[in-house]
């Protein structure tokens, strides 16, 4: 096998002559087309997107911060979306068809089970063995603050015990699969093979790539699909399938915040009646508040088919409800001390768990304005793990602490006054609020109607006042009655027609290093390289696309990339991104390498002209997509016209 070179400019050969238009096959033939250090226009071709779902069913997994579910739907009537069935356990009080994301591994890291179930065990395990078993919750925000995301990263059971993030994920997938795939058979009138099944995975718009290839390729370790057959498998943005299901609500289907009272259905000047559906052209922004994080998408009706187009690149951030838990764990903290809250965890962990589910049960209720305390049971563990390790009652504790908001009750309850819910909740509710009103300020999201509040988080009533308060009156704040099961719903239509987001804006600048001739006043010296006799530049960012630029579905950016020596069998390119455009080489401030290119390149045939005379040098044309929810590359062999193995990784970075 021969070796691999690393497609950087400075060790491949550069043609004779770059004064011609980039697009020539002349100057396409080295490694990253050599393009002028003005910025040309990407050359671009419409490819048009299939529309018929070549699929027999779509089941969708929300796979949450906090709570997880999956819907299907058959294609055949697509109309009808099925929730999935109430499984076993359950919240007293909480009529959610999801459930809560956690996950049970034996000592010898085998599944367990999943959701309810999981907790369940856990909580009823003695606490002894307790401390043997991995159980993993709110796992998903480990995914999104790892800067360097790869297939080794770990993720930490409640234990402290580490296992592969990848295979935590799989064994939740793979529950997924098989309880789906059940009730989908369960519905089913005819036989299903795997191949008619479409799986559509939600993630945050705010990921980045190495997590959306994570999901997939946890998906591929859980047996949802093939690595061969990658189409049948759709990552889909949270907002972007809320988006999907609330652009066809009707006024009886949702819950309007807005501060105009509505009388009658008509506004108080009694000029117009409620418009209770979407017309072309409108403009709005659905905000995804759900465990972990918040994501924010500006969407915009075109005509004449009424797909989407995406008006702001997504934004958002760790502003999820844990944000509460963790507020309230940080009080438990001050009133306790840190070391003891600790050290429960570690040696009481399933009756910390209980307490988290106890804290996370009265959240839901809290509500501004509400005139009584919120009662939160303590694990009677909890008193007694007290006593015995600081020698004083919890009393003593909360008297000394001089946190007034934080009162005890006899019957063993922490009594939460409203001063403390607001205190819990404020630093996160604020977090959100000053992000949609940043996002709102923008240029290109003037004229926004409506905002659609959805995500597990939106059923909150702190919340819901607190965006009423701040953006009542700069539009129409809507709340879909299903709130928690919006994306779920959306993540169905989206498998049923992936081409309904028809134009998405990129999320940061991607390109590759390339050489340009160098220009004496223009380029800095260090950036000289002189090869056979000529003067060149290295290390200039040649643009795929930039931070904030529209691309429609379909759309391709084409580079042409020659071996550096014959006989190479893979040419490897290196993928720089930025979260600005204003940047002219690879080594600047802010730009790093995020992934890299693969083009396999075959045995060439006898590839010598007619009596056999001098190897031609190959050209390999590879085209990439950025207008889809992840980047994708194919190559051809301009030679031979046959397609070449191209991958583009973002995890092994």
């Amino acid at each position: 096998m021969a070796d691999v070179v690393e497609a950087d400019p400075n060790s491949l050969q550069i043609p004779g002559d770059i004064s011609s238009a980039p697009s020539s096959p002349a100057t396409a033939r080295n490694e990253c087309s050599i393009t002028p250090l003005t910025p040309s226009p990407s050359p671009r071709v419409e490819v048009r997107p299939r529309m018929a779902c070549p699929f027999l069913v779509v089941v969708a997994i929300d796979f949450g911060t906090t709570s997880s579910g999956y819907a299907f739907s058959f294609t055949q009537d697509s109309e009808a979306i099925h929730m999935m069935k109430r499984w076993e356990g359950g919240d007293p009080g909480v009529a959610n068809q999801k459930s809560p994301t956690c996950l049970l591994l034996t000592p010898d890291l085998r599944f367990h089970s999943f959701g309810f179930a999981a907790r369940d065990f856990y909580h009823d395990l003695d606490p002894e063995d307790a401390r043997h078993w991995l159980y993993f919750d709110k796992f998903k925000m480990k995914i999104h603050s790892t800067s360097d995301l790869t297939m080794e990263t770990e993720l930490e059971a409640v234990n402290g015990r580490r296992v592969r993030a990848i295979e935590v994920f799989a064994h939740a997938l793979r529950f997924f699969r098989e309880h789906a795939l059940k009730e989908v058979k369960d519905q089913s009138s005819s036989v299903l093979e795997g191949e008619e099944i479409r799986w559509v995975i939600t993630v945050p718009a705010v990921w980045r790539q190495p997590a959306k290839q994570f999901m997939r390729e946890a998906a591929y370790l859980a047996g949802l699909v093939s690595p061969d057959c990658p189409e049948q498998l759709l990552i889909a943005l949270e907002p972007e399938a809320a988006s999907i299901y609330c652009r066809k609500l009707r006024l009886h289907q949702v819950l309007d915040l807005s501060l105009q009272p509505i009388t009658n259905g008509l506004d108080l000047d009694g000029s117009r009646a409620f418009d209770s559906s979407f017309r072309q052209g409108d403009r709005y922004i659905v905000a995804d508040c759900g465990g972990g994080t918040v994501d924010l998408t500006v969407h915009q009706i075109e005509q004449p088919l009424g797909t989407l187009k995406e008006l702001y690149k997504a934004s958002g951030g760790p502003y999820g409800a844990v944000g509460v838990d963790l507020a309230f764990e940080a009080m438990l903290c001050q009133i306790f001390g840190e070391d003891f809250i600790q050290s429960f965890k570690a040696k009481r962990p399933a009756a910390w768990v209980d307490l988290t589910i106890a804290f996370e049960a009265r959240k839901r209720t809290a509500a501004p304005g509400r005139a009584n305390a919120l009662n939160i049971s303590l694990p009677f563990s909890f008193i007694d793990y007290y006593k015995r390790h600081r020698g004083q009652s919890v009393e003593a504790a909360l008297r000394r602490s001089n946190m007034n908001i934080v009162k005890w009750s006899s019957q063993g309850m922490l009594r939460l006054t409203q001063e403390a819910m607001n205190e819990l909740f404020q630093p996160t509710i604020n977090n959100i609020i000053k992000h949609i009103e940043e996002l709102m300020a923008k240029q290109e999201v003037h004229g926004v109607r409506f905002l659609f509040l959805v995500g597990g988080f939106a059923e909150s009533a702190m919340l819901q006042k607190a965006v009423q308060k701040a953006l009542g009156r700069t539009c129409r704040i809507i709340i879909p009655h299903d709130v928690g099961l919006t994306i779920l719903k959306g993540a169905v239509l989206f498998g049923l027609d992936p081409t309904v987001v028809r134009v998405r804006r990129c999320p940061l600048t991607y390109g590759v290093g390339v050489l340009n001739r160098f220009i004496e006043g223009r380029h800095p010296r260090d950036k000289l390289l002189i090869k056979d006799g000529r003067e060149w530049c290295t290390d200039i960012l040649d643009r795929f696309v930039s931070v904030d630029q529209s691309v429609a579905l379909g759309e391709v950016v084409k580079r042409s990339y020659t071996p550096a020596r014959l006989g190479q069998r893979k040419i490897i390119i290196n993928i720089y991104c930025s979260a600005t455009d204003d940047v002219t080489y690879i080594s600047d401030p802010g730009v790093r390498k995020c992934g890299t290119i693969t083009l396999d390149l075959p045995e060439p045939g006898a590839v010598g002209g007619a009596g056999g005379g001098v190897p031609e040098r190959r050209e390999i044309r590879a085209t990439m997509q950025f207008g889809d929810t992840e980047i994708k590359v194919t190559a051809v062999d301009v030679m031979s016209n046959h397609s070449v193995r191209a991958s583009i990784d973002f995890l092994s970075n």
